[in-house]
């Protein structure tokens, strides 16, 4: 009995425990993969060694200075651009405030001008009051003077 249940044992192990297969299929999987991805990280590592200077020559310009100086150029020529943009929306701005003074200074000027006529018609009006005020003590006097004269 104690050979059968250690055959069982044997028979189940083997049929339900796959460490020992699983193992040896990936140290197999894991030794091509390393063989494999050497020879290619070995290729693109010579690939990239070849590469680098001929794109160092390529891409760095051996003038610093004239590029330098190329790019200051074009700084400035945007600086004036962008402070003629500023002095032109300044000088827009200044030129509506300047109507919108224009405006209240011809409202007022009018205004001046309509309160100045009032006043000369009420002047005039006083005036002509006391002309003929004047104009009745004047006769008055005259008839009293006639009145008086002997004539």
């Amino acid at each position: 009995m104690d050979k059968i249940a250690k055959d069982v044992g044997d028979i189940q192990s083997r049929l339900l425990d796959h460490r020992p297969i699983i193992n040896a299929e990936v140290r197999y999987f894991v030794r091509e993969f390393e063989e494999k991805r050497g020879h290619r990280e070995s290729r693109l590592l010579e690939y990239l060694n070849k590469i680098v200077p001929e794109t160092n020559e390529q891409m760095l310009p051996t003038d610093f200075v004239g590029m330098l100086s190329d790019v200051v150029k074009r700084l400035e020529a945007a600086k004036h651009m962008a402070e003629r943009v500023q002095q032109r929306e300044l000088e827009a701005h200044q030129s509506t405030q300047l109507q919108g003074n224009m405006e209240r200074l011809k409202d007022e000027w009018a205004e001046f001008l309509k309160e100045q006529q009032r006043l000369k018609e009420e002047v005039d009006e006083e005036h002509a009051k006391a002309v003929g005020q004047l104009s009745t003590q004047y006769s008055e006097k005259k008839k009293d003077l006639t009145k008086f004269s002997p004539l």
